[in-house]
């Protein structure tokens, strides 16, 4: 019997812990800067990870769980359609970064 209510005490905590989580999903302009990292970000390569963490943590999250390119057409409301965003036949681009506390 004790150890039915250590189970239960047990998943009871790390259930109680999973709801105390925050979730948050960041979309930012993407811009080719030069150095590589919007690539990294919008391919959701492994090069972005730090990129998307350090983002992440000077908003006091503790880490990024996801990357990824967002498509326009993704955002209601928010951002120009396109050709707004556009010079020198260059388009900003957007990431959705998902951090986690």
């Amino acid at each position: 019997m004790r150890s039915l209510f250590a189970l239960i005490f047990c998943v009871s905590v790390v259930a109680a812990s999973g709801a105390f989580a925050e979730t948050r999903v960041f979309i930012i302009a993407n811009p080719a800067d030069g150095h590589g990292a919007d690539q990294c970000l919008a391919r959701s390569d492994k090069c972005g990870a730090q990129v998307a963490r350090l983002y992440c943590q000077s908003r006091d999250f503790a880490q990024a769980s996801s990357y990824r390119r967002v498509d326009p057409d993704e955002i209601t409301g928010s951002v120009p359609k396109s050709g707004a965003n556009c010079s020198q036949g260059h388009c900003d681009e957007y990431v959705a970064i998902t951090c986690q506390r």
